[in-house]
């Protein structure tokens, strides 16, 4: 189970049951899941079996926490190397996700050891493509057809970013590890 990372604006903390209706708020929303690799949510089962599938997982992956208390989204590891992360539409466009993925990147290759992280994105979610390459990640490949979404199927990019291209964290960020049960 991970444990806490901590950020001027941001805790990265564990999954728990108690998330479930606001995940569920993020997950069954249209425009948050626009470039997500599944439709959204349509019933609070679907979330609560995801939730648990992200409870039961050993790598880093993180629930987002602002100061103020409130769960804005998702970051992490959910199979190494891959980073993917996801927040609440009012969360967008503040620089969260800019501040939670470059930390939990930057304790991977500091702290973990990782020696590269790679996203999949789909190429019409420029926001997404644009955060990445800030944070060190070049294109390294792409393919059509990879996720159908309905009766839509959604294209990827696929990017690298190694420890060499990636410029650090800009914000400070601490790690709690997590205590022997």
């Amino acid at each position: 189970m991970p444990g806490i990372i901590t950020t001027e604006r941001l805790t990265l903390r564990p999954a728990q049951a108690s998330d479930l209706e606001a995940m569920h708020e993020i997950l069954s929303s249209a425009h948050a899941m626009a470039f997500w690799s599944t439709l959204p949510h349509e019933t609070l089962a679907e979330t609560r079996l995801w939730l648990e599938g992200m409870m039961a997982t050993r790598n880093d992956d993180f629930i987002v926490v602002t100061k103020a208390g409130e769960v804005v989204g998702k970051v992490g590891f959910w199979a190494d190397p891959e980073i993917g992360y996801i927040l609440h539409p009012k969360a967008q466009g503040k620089g969260y996700a800019h501040e939670a993925v470059s930390a939990v990147i930057d304790r991977a290759f500091k702290d973990r050891g990782l020696n590269e992280a790679t996203a999949d994105v789909d190429p019409n979610n420029t926001s997404s493509r644009r955060l990445l390459e800030r944070l060190g990640f070049v294109v390294v490949g792409s393919a059509k057809k990879t996720y159908l979404l309905g009766h839509t199927w959604a294209d990827s990019l696929y990017l690298r970013c190694t420890p060499e291209t990636f410029p650090g964290a800009k914000t400070p960020w601490t790690w709690k590890a997590p205590q022997p049960a």
